[in-house]
């Protein structure tokens, strides 16, 4: 089953010191459960991605065996028979084939880190396979008088032996970011009946597992609502889980209704799309059956994907070495301009050059975003509960230009370097208290706050389509959040790559509402 679409779904339903204080804006928060209170209020690790530390693993073994190949073979070989490409191409291939077996051999996994017995035992066997097959090769090809015998066993004995030592040194960080919860998918539990017992209870019996599951939420308020889960205690109500889940760190929301609940499913769906995590609903206690590969699994636990949490594991990686590298060229090639408008902000009014605005960030959370000062001091709006339009007495003459250019934004390559709360290309950080008329943004659109899935970027979709500036009617917010959306269902790099160079031409020509 493919995850639903989030389009589909949207449619269906300084100087900081310097700068003035920050007025306190009101935050439309939820009462929360005493028992999800002590969740939220325990400190939480950042979560390491699987996928991408079995990849640096396979990486690992690649260039360690290949380092002790060649080490051994410009140390005893090469002197006396000189140097030949044929060997490090021969050691390139036996390293490769090793990480091959290794993956075959499901070596791969993180719960296999942990443990020490299996893991070397299939690390032998699967090396002895390696240079059994080398060894194979090297034979009916008739190159075995050309392959020094004592090189070969010194390859494979020491290459063992660097394997058994990157493999113990692994098994200690992999238990020690597991005892820090660093692995762990820290999971709730839709369903506060039989059913999310049973689920509970499957997840609990799993050997290895990386479920931790942080308790349960129910609508319901009569006998069929269970205030325990087989351990897992009822946290609160469906409505609670967008404010849970934006207080501490939460990777998998799971329902445990049956798929003929569709109508309920539906309506907690509506509420739930617009967090990052994955929504997972439990099989396992459904008659109806559908093909094996239409579940994904929670260890033997099959479950049907609804949403996954966009760019996650190697995206999110890609995503940092972009953010950083091209925002750092950007930053070095723009510190000449950015000193140019400084100081004709500085000689334009007094006041300081930066202004500093509460925005929102990835998932709700509010972040610090400078820019440089547009607005005469003694009128700067930090809470934006006023749109500028145009011809606004607030804005100064430097303001309109930098305005205008978005000069004003450059100083947001200090966050995209050095902070890291914002990217270069992303939906654009709205202020906390932005308004349509006399409505915040997420009461004028449904699935405003979807946006917010990944982290705000400088520039993005909605704007090189000329969606930018004053927003002074419902069409304007709209379109803003479904390009939004439409970019973070079909990111990757050479999409932002494309955004950020479309960029500059769009700042000529499709300027009209900014002001």
């Amino acid at each position: 089953m493919e995850p639903l679409n989030a389009r589909s779904m949207l449619d269906a339903a300084t100087s900081a010191a310097a700068a003035p204080v920050d007025k306190p804006f009101v935050e439309r928060r939820r009462r929360l459960s005493p028992a999800a209170l002590a969740l939220v209020n325990q400190k939480v690790a950042r979560a390491y991605s699987p996928i991408v530390i079995a990849g640096f693993v396979r990486l690992a073994d690649f260039v360690l065996l290949s380092l002790v190949g060649t080490v051994l073979y410009l140390g005893y070989v090469a002197p006396q028979t000189g140097f030949h490409w044929e060997y490090l191409a021969a050691i390139s291939a036996v390293a490769a084939a090793a990480v091959i077996c290794f993956q075959a051999a499901d070596m791969y996994q993180v719960q296999l880190f942990r443990g020490q017995l299996r893991q070397m035992t299939r690390m032998i066997s699967s090396w002895s396979f390696v240079f059994l097959l080398f060894i194979g090769i090297s034979f009916f090809a008739r190159l075995g008088s050309e392959v020094s015998r004592l090189w070969l066993a010194a390859f494979f004995f020491l290459g063992l032996a660097a394997l058994v030592a990157e493999r113990l040194a692994l098994r200690t960080l992999v238990r020690t970011w597991a005892r820090e919860g660093r692995l762990d998918r820290r999971t709730i539990i839709v369903g506060s009946d039989r059913n999310g017992e049973e689920l509970v209870e499957a997840l609990k019996a799993q050997e290895d597992s990386d479920i931790h599951v942080l308790g349960v939420f129910d609508d319901r308020n009569d006998s069929r609502a269970l205030d325990t889960c087989a351990g897992a205690q009822k946290l609160g109500k469906v409505d609670d889980i967008v404010e849970f889940a934006r207080r501490t760190r939460v990777d998998l929301v799971l329902f445990a209704l049956p798929i003929s609940a569709e109508t309920r499913i539906l309506e907690m769906l509506k509420k739930l799309w617009v967090l990052p995590v994955d929504i997972r609903l439990s099989a396992h206690t459904n008659k109806l059956r559908f093909r094996p590969r239409s579940y994904s699994y929670l260890g033997e636990v099959p479950t049907l994907d609804v949403f996954e949490a966009p760019i996650t594991d190697w995206d999110l990686v890609m995503k940092w070495l972009f953010d950083r590298i091209v925002g750092g060229l950007a930053l070095l090639a723009a510190l000449p301009v950015m000193a140019l408008v400084a100081l004709a902000v500085k000689l334009d009014s007094p006041g300081p050059v930066l202004f500093r605005q509460k925005r929102f960030g990835f998932n709700n959370e509010r972040i610090d975003v400078y820019k440089f000062r547009s607005m005469y001091h003694h009128q700067a709006d930090l809470t934006a509960s006023k749109v500028v339009t145009k011809n606004d007495p607030r804005v100064t003459r430097v303001g309109r230009f930098i305005r205008k250019t978005s000069l004003d934004e450059l100083p947001q390559l200090f966050n995209v370097v050095f902070s890291g709360n914002l990217s270069l290309v992303g939906p654009r950080p709205h202020a906390v208290q932005g308004k349509l008329q006399s409505r915040l943004f997420d009461e004028a659109v449904d699935g405003y706050f979807a946006r917010h899935r990944v982290k705000p970027g400088i520039t993005g979709w909605a704007q090189i389509n000329g969606w930018r500036g004053e927003i002074d009617n419902e069409e304007k917010i709209q379109k803003r959040v479904e390009f939004d959306l439409y970019y973070i269902e079909n990111w990757s790099v050479l999409f932002d790559l494309y955004i950020l160079l479309k960029t500059p031409i769009s700042l000529l020509t499709k300027n009209e509402n900014a002001y």
